[in-house]
């Protein structure tokens, strides 16, 4: 029977809510007399697993089953007196253990109500110690099993294995049970806060639940400290559950004492909060998680310090974190972390920190945003007018005041630091929360407030002040929070508030407060601020018009000039190398790398200015200094500055513009020369910042040059000798030829180490010809040179210094002459102009013209003694390429360079150095007979050429080795003929004889023209075998390859340079046959493809060399494989580099080839090789823009040469005059001018005509089509000699070609599909290309001739007839204009019949009256203009009168031009006598001439009638100067553009003038106080207006039709006398009254309607006056629609007739009201509306704005909308009586107007219908 009780009640735990289990359980008990509550409860115990098998994941009523289960338990131990306890204890280990083991944090209800009964029955029964003995046991046993803890833990209460007396065996607590973290600490802090609701008072003593209080918090503790260290999910478990119920316990106990395990151990608030700091301050060195936690950590610990302060033992001392200073120091860097739930937490805490002191309410700390402050006590001590006179300043104060920020009191007392803690969380709460408006108008002027609001104290007592007073009260602590509001300005999201915070910090006047500048934390400047000068937002106007600065950048300038003043000499240099190294940490931008230069200068220039004159206050830079290691010399701080500034200068590089790359290598000059001296660096140092200055910077021709000059003129010492830096320079070549080595052992070193050797050798050379200023300075090197080269030939294997290294320096000593000798003229020239800007500068030190001949006779009088003892030592070190030991091959060296670099020479080591001893002497002779050739010294010309020609002979005619050493040193001897041939290509002709004479001792049969094919076969025949034999490795032959193309490039290139020099005919030379020209010719296209990018350049040129050398023709055949092989080489290369197209370019289309016409078309018409390599060209120009700007240039220079093959490549040419290619290639120019070959390639071009107006385009993507119109352009001068009658086959060919591309031009824009559309959009791809088809067939107009007349003027007529844009129209008509004048019979044939058509379209209209008046104005003779005149004007003149205001216009501006300059000025004496026709024209010529609209008109116009017809048809009139300001395709706005223009300006201001008057109208009927009537009117006024209300009763039932017989559609006859007698005209009558009856009911009936619609309408007005996009107001307009708004506001109610507002308000205007309310009127109407009862709501985000679904609506509600990016003005806010935000949780902080007024339409509908309801 007990079972079946049991079994009921366990149906019904499911059934029933807990609640109602005890009643249930009563009734049992009471029902049945055989079932004890005991009986029940061990049944129900018993039960209880096998429900928690199931688990509730499966069941959703499972969790209410337990909860009922458990209430049931619970109170059957109530019930049990007697073994409550034990029954307690079995219910704590067989029912709420399993339960919390099975339960998770997401079971939160359950969790609540068992835990809720379990509070219950503990302060029923104060089972205190049983808790203690079993669940929080087994709760702290769980916690330490999860977070890892040992159990020898001396401060934890309760050891886990200790058996409780009532634990049973299956429950003993080893590791396999627990509960998951979360829930034991949910239940930890459940217990606890039981036990402190339990005590009243915390004073009594030996109570068991203040003692197990006591020991909970205790153990807490302690668990808390580990857990914080602990993984992430620890921690937040610690943060989430323990931490707030241990602060809340000891804010209550603040200390007490607590005894574990026999020892005593204290706790408080104060010592809790030090081990808590202590954990925060070891996670801030962590994560961003970890920091995250340590936030929230540091928020809960000052939550609960008022509370702890005023329960606190008075002898126990308070820990106030406040006091750290690591504290602020991470408050500090929170606030501007990128985490905005960090930034948030951060400033909350700043808001606990001053509220615990009562400055701010929990109001303003638990919303996280503080209210308005009002600032008083302060003056401004500079000015009465805080903001100026300027209107935005004046707007900042006005948007200021709602604020209450600018308010000034006139009271002398100053801010003191919580004052200005105040101020500080109002500017960070702007950049968080304000819009952009309010942060622009309370921005600079609340800085400004602070800067101006007392003197602060650099040094006070801190005994008695609190930290947070502490951080504000002196300069560094105000500078300190002032850097971070700026720093988290420069990182705003939104620019202008970027670009606003900047302006602001860069436009302080620091000078005016005293040191605050030098007080600037120096991490911030060299972080945030250079951060933020690197925002392309501050530099907008950065490289416009070429100038590579920016406002920002001038102004960061001034900042920096006057932040370094009064720094020391080292200090400076600290400062300078750590803004340097910036560029080593951080990418830089064009514009930020720009400004970090000019801070560079700036603060260097600064810094000497402030020289001498210290100031007392010492910088936090100079403390810092103070601190440095003293083993920090002058020296390594000025050595790691210009490692730094180099850097800097290898960072420019990367962008291309040489420009700007000079920009910046200035301004890094200006900070070295400003702030280093050279004597400050070791050498080795200053050689290599010197060598990253790129070199054409420090030119002859480069004011750089000058500047370093400058520099070194300052190294002086104080008694006039050469500082040390100066007798390093001298004695380098000194040091540098000495040699370490080891004794005993031979000298040894590879390419890597020569190439070293070169490199710092040329880094000398420039530093020492950069410091020479007198020549007597040249006496040490001299003397250096002369006995080094008189005892070179003594060398042995025990001297201390390498000949190696002394052929180096004499090679860098010649290169360097021979380029001063090529620039010198040009610099005197330079240097005479800029002479007092060089000697104002002190930038001194350059030699006379005279000085440098000196210079130049010394050395050549040095070179002159010891050239013999030279030769020798070639000759003994050249010998190593014959004679070396022939031995086995041993084991080489690896072919592979070390680290990827350049393959290494297969030689031991021994004789790796031979050879390269060989390879620099060989050279350094070269260079010495190439400078003997430039200077005229011919006393050693002919020895040393003797032996290059012999050396060169025995190395072409020695034999090839079959070992692999023997190849590579074969190779290295070809390596060596490379300076050779270039020697021979120098200067040929000095010793033409001598090679004559040479070849007939070793060939008597050879013919006497071809003097070099003995050469050249004899090498081609020795270097193919030395390839063939396959002996050398892969590489090493791709290494010998591109010797032999150099070799064959300086030998072909002989008889040019012969030319060149000595004046001889290219052809009657002859040094080469065209067999072995051939033969080289084939060997090198045999090779193109195949050959590697080194090569490129040296092949083509041969090509080009030996195409022009060539007597015979090619045939087609050959020149295909030519085309194919190099075009294959050509799309191989990875990079398109100039040099390597423009070889290309002049090698393929060779103008030898080029006029050939077998190379453009075969006779069976198929394309020849030449027309398929330029398809080619042309289609890779597509995707290449220096592809396509070099080809149009050559081909261009070609087609001007050859004017028959234009005819081949008419569809080329219209690709080319359509181009235009949107990227830009910024790096073309800078290889222009850096590039040598890339230089000398573009050269080499067929040049165009008038490249100096084509240069001016090079670099832009117009070039190509500039390029066809400059050609085209020269070719029809020869088209008008053809129609002067000399005839010459080019003029022909001219005439026909110009003619061909005409045609097929006009054709393409008539029939094309692009191009004859005319529905376009601007600036689109489809008007670009109308524009450059147009602009060119202007260009083509000087070819239409009789013959192709007619064609032309009826396509020209169908595209004037078709609709385009007046920038393709314009040339259009300049078309026809010049077309006209040119056949001036055809204007009385076409132009005045066209001109009397007043139906045609008024822009086609238009385009014709511009040209009727230009043939009138322009036309070449008197009688032609009056013919034209009497033919064109009169039909012109009615247009004066035409209906369409722009043709009208027109007209106007036209006919006063032709009658101002046609229509002579006759005497007023005279006008009686004058026909009625000239009488009327002269009063039209004074109405024009006088009316000021018509003068307005004509003003900015009249420029446009100068131009000259025969100049606006030349490249020069259409792509000239004057359309400079227009980026668009050089378009100039046209003469009918300007007209629209001026016609909207006019029709705008009357626009305004005419709102102005009406708004002054409405105003005033605002104004009239209490007068009801009038405002009334003024609704009603507005009703009539706005939406028609005439239309709206009768628009009501808008189904209804009306209709009307047949009769009554007739027109009435006004004769009324035709009725009398008709017997139906009465009946008619009354019919009509009875349609009249019938209609009035009508109207009735609607008007009721009418009423009825507005009864129902919601009493909502949505006001959107402030708003001025239609799309908006369209949406506005339907949304008020959809949901029944009594009216919408607008600022002008004439929007509704707009096609856009109707085409998304979807008809919507003529349902809902709308209302016109100017913006000048709306403050007035909001105060008429809430005097009616309406509640006037503004939907904008500020400081005390209300979130929208915690907003109850008024009925009567008026919702005032803000603008699209200002929000609503601070006067409107004042008539607010609430502000609505729309809650967001994105990181976009803004909503659409149109969105956000829907869904706050919505809300307030939502809330009216539940009301309804």
């Amino acid at each position: 029977m007990a079972s079946v009780y049991v079994d009921s009640l366990i149906k019904s735990f499911a059934l029933v809510p807990p609640a109602a289990i005890p009643a249930i359980v009563d009734c049992v008990l009471a029902s049945s007399t055989t079932l004890s509550a005991s009986q029940l409860f061990s049944q129900l115990l018993d039960i209880l697993p096998c429900i928690l098998q199931d688990g509730w994941n499966s069941d959703s009523s499972q969790p209410m089953k337990i909860v009922s289960f458990v209430a049931a338990l619970f109170h059957l131990v109530k019930r049990i007196t007697e073994t409550g306890s034990d029954m307690l204890s079995l219910l704590i280990w067989k029912g709420l253990i399993p339960i919390f083991k099975m339960s998770s944090v997401d079971d939160k209800e359950l969790l609540t109500q068992i835990e809720e009964m379990m509070r219950e029955a503990i302060l029923h029964r104060k089972s205190w110690k049983l808790m203690e003995e079993t669940l929080v046991l087994f709760c702290l046993r769980s916690i330490g099993i999860y977070i890892g803890m040992t159990q020898s833990e001396e401060d934890f209460v309760f050891h886990w294995k200790r058996e409780s007396p009532i634990c049973y065996r299956e429950y003993e607590l080893d590791d396999s049970i627990s509960v998951p973290l979360p829930v034991a600490c949910h239940i930890l802090v459940s217990l606890l806060d039981t036990s402190l609701q339990a005590n009243s008072s915390w004073k009594v003593n030996g109570n068991d639940d203040i003692g197990f209080s006591l020991k909970l918090i205790w153990d807490l503790s302690c668990l808390v400290i580990h857990m914080l260290s602990q993984c992430t999910e620890h921690r937040s478990c610690a943060i989430r559950y323990l931490l707030p119920a241990i602060f809340k316990a000891l804010t209550y106990i603040y200390n007490f004492n607590v005894q574990v395990l026999g020892s005593f151990y204290a706790l408080s608030w104060s010592s809790f909060s030090r081990k808590i700091w202590k954990c925060c301050s070891s996670l801030f060195a962590l994560g961003s998680l970890e920091r995250h936690d340590a936030y929230t950590i540091l928020s809960l610990c000052l939550n609960s310090s008022i509370d702890a302060k005023e329960n606190r033992d008075l002898t126990d001392e308070m820990f106030d974190i406040r006091s750290e200073d690591f504290f602020w120091e991470e408050i500090r860097k929170g606030l501007v972390d990128n985490d905005a739930m960090v930034r948030k937490l951060s400033l909350h805490i700043v808001k606990l920190c001053l509220r615990n002191e009562g400055i701010l309410h929990d109001r303003e700390t638990s919303q996280f945003r503080t209210s308005s402050f009002v600032y008083n006590g302060i003056v401004d001590i500079t000015s009465k007018n805080v903001f100026g006179e300027t209107r935005q300043g004046k707007w900042a104060k006005e948007e200021s005041k709602p604020l209450d920020v600018g308010e000034i009191d006139n009271f002398s007392d100053h801010w003191n630091g919580l004052q200005r803690w105040k101020a500080f969380i109002l500017l960070y709460e702007m950049l968080e929360e304000y819009g952009t408006h309010l942060v622009e108008a309370a921005w600079t002027n609340q800085v400004r407030l602070l800067f101006q609001s007392g003197p602060c104290k650099n040094n006070i007592d801190p005994v008695g002040r609190y930290g947070y007073e502490i951080q504000m009260e002196t300069v560094n602590g105000m500078l300190n929070w002032l850097t971070v509001l700026w720093e988290r300005g420069f990182v705003h999201e939104n620019s202008q508030v970027r670009c606003l915070i900047m302006q602001s910090f860069l436009n302080i006047n620091w000078e005016t407060h005293g040191s605050y500048a030098k007080q600037i934390p120096e991490k911030f400047i060299l972080g945030p601020l250079i951060q933020g000068l690197n925002d392309v937002a501050h530099h907008k106007d950065f490289g416009l018009k070429g100038a590579y600065s920016s406002k920002t950048i001038q102004d960061a300038s001034n900042f920096f000039l006057q932040l370094c003043g009064n720094f020391d000499k080292r200090t400076r240099i600290r400062f300078l190398y750590g803004l340097a190294s910036v560029a080593r940490q951080e990418p830089f931008i064009r514009a930020g790398l720009m400004a970090l230069a000019f801070c560079l200068s700036s603060a260097a220039r600064g810094a000497t200015v402030s020289e001498g004159n210290k100031s007392n206050n010492t910088s936090c830079y100079e403390r810092n200094i103070n601190i440095i290691d003293k083993v920090y010399c002058l020296n390594h701080d000025a050595s790691e500055l210009l490692d730094a500034l180099g850097i800097i200068i290898e960072r420019c590089k990367q962008h291309f513009n040489p420009k700007y790359r000079l920009q910046v290598c200035e301004q890094i000059m200006f900070t070295a020369y400003f702030a280093l001296d050279p004597c400050d660096v070791p050498l080795n140092v200053l050689l290599h910042f010197l060598s990253t200055i790129p070199w054409e910077f420090i030119n002859f021709s480069s004011p750089l040059r000058r500047k370093i000059q400058g520099w070194f003129s300052r190294i002086k010492t104080n008694d006039g000798n050469d500082s040390e830096v100066m007798r390093n320079i001298y004695n380098f070549p000194i040091k540098f030829v000495k040699h370490q080595h080891v004794l005993h052992n031979p000298v040894s070193f590879d390419d890597e180490d020569l190439n070293a050797w070169v490199f710092e050798t040329q880094r000398w050379v420039r530093i020492f010809f950069l410091t020479l200023t007198d020549t007597d300075q040249l006496e040490h090197l001299l003397m250096f040179l002369k006995d080094c080269g008189t005892d070179i030939c003594k060398s042995s294997t025990d001297l201390d210094w390498l000949p190696v290294k002394f052929l180096i320096i004499i090679t860098g000593l010649i290169e360097e002459l021979q380029y001063i000798g090529k620039n010198s003229s040009y610099f005197y020239r330079v240097k005479s102009i800029d002479q007092n800007e060089v000697e104002s500068n002190g930038m001194l030190g350059q030699l006379s013209q005279e000085e440098v001949s000196s210079v130049y006779e010394k050395f050549q009088s040095i070179f002159l003694s010891f050239v013999d003892e030279l030769l020798k030592f070639v000759k003994s070190a050249s010998a190593t390429f014959w004679y070396f030991p022939i031995v086995k091959d041993t084991t080489l060296p690896s072919s592979i360079g070390r680290l990827g670099g350049p393959c290494q020479r297969r030689l031991p080591s021994f004789t790796t150095t031979s050879v390269l001893q060989a390879i620099i002497s060989l050279k350094s002779i070269v260079s010495i007979f190439c400078w003997f050739t430039l200077i005229e010294e011919k006393s050693m010309h002919s020895s040393i050429f003797t032996f290059l020609w012999n050396f060169s002979s025995k190395v072409i005619c020695s034999p090839s080795y079959d070992t692999e050493t023997g190849s590579e040193i074969c190779l290295a001897a070809f390596e060596a003929l490379v300076p050779v041939f270039r020697a021979f290509s120098f200067d040929f002709s000095l010793v033409f004889d001598f090679i004559r004479t040479h070849n007939k001792l070793l060939y008597p049969n050879m013919e006497d023209g071809s003097l070099l094919d003995p050469l050249l076969f004899n090498f081609l025949r020795s270097i193919n075998g030395l390839l063939i034999n396959g002996i050398l490795t892969r590489s090493r032959r791709a290494i010998l390859m591109n010797w032999k193309w150099l070799c064959i490039d300086s030998l072909v290139s002989i008889p040019y340079n012969m030319t060149a020099h000595g004046g001889h005919d290219l052809k009657s030379l002859a040094l080469f046959s065209d067999s072995c020209l051939k033969t080289t010719f084939f060997d090198i296209v045999e090779s193109l493809e195949n050959a590697s990018e080194s090569s490129v350049l040296p092949m083509l040129r041969s090509v080009r060399l030996i195409l022009g050398l060539f007597d015979s023709q090619l045939n087609s055949q050959t020149v295909y494989q030519l085309v194919h092989s190099s075009w294959i080489l050509h799309v191989s290369c990875n990079k398109r580099r100039v040099a390597p197209i423009a070889a290309l370019l002049s090698s393929i289309l060779h103008p030898s080839l080029f006029c050939d016409p077998s190379m453009h078309q075969i006779d069976s018409g198929m394309k020849g090789p030449l027309k398929w390599f330029i398809e080619q060209l042309i289609n890779e120009g597509t995707k290449s823009p220096r592809t396509i700007r070099l080809a149009a240039c050559h081909l261009t220079g070609l087609w001007s040469l050859y004017p028959g093959t234009i005819k081949y490549y008419i569809k080329e040419l219209k690709l080319l005059s359509l181009h235009g290619s949107v990227a830009f290639d910024e790096d073309f120019e800078a290889e222009l001018s850096e590039n040598f070959e890339a230089k000398t390639e573009v050269l080499m071009l067929a040049q165009n005509p008038y490249s100096e107006f084509a240069e001016a385009f090079i670099n832009t993507e117009m070039y190509a089509r500039v390029s066809v119109a400059i050609l085209f352009h020269k070719l029809s001068k020869l088209n008008y000699e053809v129609q002067e009658g000399e005839l010459t086959a080019d003029m022909i060919a001219a005439c026909h070609s110009g003619r061909m591309f005409l045609l097929e031009l006009l054709d393409s824009v008539v029939n094309d599909t692009d191009l004859a559309k005319e529905l376009y959009k601007k600036y689109s791809a489809v008007h670009r290309r109308k524009v450059r088809a147009w602009q060119m067939l202007c260009v083509l107009s000087h070819y239409v001739d009789d013959n192709i007349l007619e064609k032309v003027t009826s396509m020209l007529h169908i595209c004037l007839y078709r609709g385009n844009m007046p920038s393709v129209r314009q040339y259009i008509e300049i078309f026809c204009i010049q077309t006209y004048l040119k056949f001036p019979t055809l204007i009385q044939k076409q132009l005045v019949p066209i001109l009397r058509d007043y139906n045609m379209r008024p822009q086609a209209l238009s385009s014709y009256v511009f040209i009727s008046a230009n043939l009138i104005l322009h036309a070449s003779e008197v009688s032609m203009q009056l013919s034209h005149l009497n033919d064109l004007l009169p039909p012109i003149i009615p247009l004066l009168t035409s209906h369409h205001h722009s043709l009208r216009g027109f007209a106007q501006v036209l006919v006063y031009t032709v009658l101002s300059k046609l229509v002579p000025i006759i005497d007023s004496s005279d006008l009686s006598i004058l026909p009625l026709e000239k009488k009327c024209f002269l009063d039209l010529k004074s109405y024009l001439a006088e009316n000021i609209e018509c003068v307005r008109l004509r003003a900015s116009m009249d420029f446009f009638f100068d131009f000259d017809p025969n100049v606006i048809t030349t490249p020069a009139g259409i792509f000239n100067a004057r359309n400079e300001a227009y980026d668009f395709e050089c378009v100039a706005m046209s003469l009918m553009e300007q007209v629209n223009v001026f016609l909207n300006d006019v029709r705008e201001d009357l626009r305004y003038s005419m709102a102005n008057d009406s708004i002054t109208l409405k105003n005033e009927s605002f104004k009239a106080n209490g007068n009801c009537r009038k405002m009334d009117v003024f609704q009603n006024g507005i009703l009539e207006n706005g939406v028609t209300e005439v239309q709206n009763y009768s628009s009501t039932d808008f189904q209804k039709k009306i209709t009307f017989n047949k009769h009554e559609r007739q027109p009435l006859n006004v004769d009324t006398n035709c009725y009398s007698g008709i017997a139906e005209f009465p009946r008619s009558l009354i019919e009509m009254e009875k349609e009249d009856l019938l209609l009035g009911n009508l109207a009735h009936s609607r008007c009721i309607e009418m009423k009825k619609l507005k009864e129902s309408r919601q009493q909502f007005i949505l006001v959107a006056s402030l708003l001025d996009r239609i799309p908006n107001l369209a949406g506005l307009a339907r949304t008020c629609e959809i949901f029944q708004a009594s009216a919408l506001v607008v600022a002008d109610a004439s929007v509704v007739k707009d096609k856009q507002f109707q085409l998304i308000s979807v008809t919507a205007e003529k349902w809902v009201p709308i209302m016109e309310v100017p913006v000048g009127s709306l403050e007035v109407f909001l105060g008429k509306k809430k005097h009616e009862g309406f509640s006037i709501i503004g939907l904008e985000q500020t400081a005390n704005s209300t979130p929208l679904d915690r907003y109850s609506f008024p009925t009567k509600t008026v919702l005032v909308l803000g603008r699209e990016k200002e929000g609503i003005p601070v006067d409107i806010i004042h008539a607010l009586d609430a502000c609505v935000e729309i809650p967001q949780f994105g990181i976009i902080r803004s909503l659409n107007v149109h969105v956000s007024g829907a869904i706050a339409f919505w809300e307030y509908t939502r809330q009216q219908r539940g009301k309804s309801i």
